[in-house]
């Protein structure tokens, strides 16, 4: 290979990873949590063949990857991307590129993902780009608590929650309760005559919403913000801030914070679970929640 390390080290800041032993790279193209029109899909595959090995891949990430593009025609390669609104992207010590699933269409989304997930690639991927960070930053939005998107395997999740107040004078106690029966996880109960939901214990999905005849429940729509999450040699579980967030805007403020916390307080090299680990998570959530 002739490529000096330090070239290999510049693109790949550009989101070309070299293909071991060889003079060429994968290209990775930036998506808005997956969605591309139709026309870039075709310039997508036109590049593939034109620039790389006329293969694509899609990576767990919601981005495209392009192997085979050889060093010398990476500006070539950009320039093309770029007549069709692409750009490559997505390495290094930064926020990284946001994934979301389709709870907007889905048919147990509880939040426009899209609409958030944008939002944040804009604001954070995009605004924040400059931004050196101690280590990769990862966020995920997930419209309800079936988590298909993994979203508390990222440094900051985002999921929509349906949170349940029972009034207890207008519950009659039925025998054949449609809440109880709708419940997935099986915690909502009728005790002692009146319906129990369990906080400690659901998941806020709200599919019991709309199932009581007599309007005994009503519903508060919101998200759910957690921190710390991980996948790879080490993983770790996301745990959620003690605060119900109900709007978008609260939420983009928070993930602000989350950013800029751990821009200030992280150690180089270290990932966000790991600074909340060695400052504990009860310290951390102060300085989020209080700041």
């Amino acid at each position: 290979m002739s490529i000096h390390p330090d070239d290999i080290k510049r693109v790949k800041g550009q989101g070309f990873l070299n293909n071991k032993g060889t003079d060429c790279f994968n290209a990775r193209i930036l998506t808005t949590n997956g969605n591309v029109s139709t026309e870039q899909i075709r310039a997508i595959a036109e590049a593939a063949d034109r620039f790389g090995c006329g293969r694509v891949q899609f990576t767990s990430r919601m981005t495209v990857e392009l192997p085979g593009i050889p060093y010398d025609k990476i500006a070539e390669f950009q320039a093309f991307l770029g007549e069709h609104g692409l750009y490559t992207g997505g390495t290094g010590p930064k926020v990284r590129p946001v994934v979301s699933c389709k709870g907007t269409t889905c048919q147990y989304g509880l939040i426009d993902t899209f609409s958030l997930s944008e939002k944040i690639h804009e604001k954070f991927y995009i605004g924040y780009h400059g931004v050196a960070l101690p280590h990769k930053f990862k966020i995920a939005v997930g419209g309800c608590p079936n988590n298909c998107v993994k979203p508390e395997l990222n440094d900051l999740s985002v999921i929509g929650q349906r949170y349940p107040t029972v009034d207890l004078e207008k519950c009659r106690g039925c025998k054949k309760c449609q809440v109880e029966a709708a419940c997935p996880i099986k915690i909502a109960k009728v005790t002692d005559g009146k319906i129990f939901i369990d906080p400690a214990q659901c998941n806020h999905c709200g599919r019991c919403r709309g199932k009581c005849l007599f309007d005994a429940i009503t519903y508060t729509d919101g998200y759910k913000v957690s921190i710390g999450g991980r996948w790879g040699k080490k993983t770790a579980t996301a745990q959620p801030l003690g605060k119900v967030f109900t709007t978008e805007e609260e939420v983009l403020d928070m993930v602000e914070k989350v950013i800029c916390f751990f821009r200030d307080e992280g150690i180089s090299g270290e990932r966000f679970a790991d600074t909340i680990s060695r400052l504990g998570f009860d310290y951390v959530e102060e300085k989020l929640l209080n700041k």
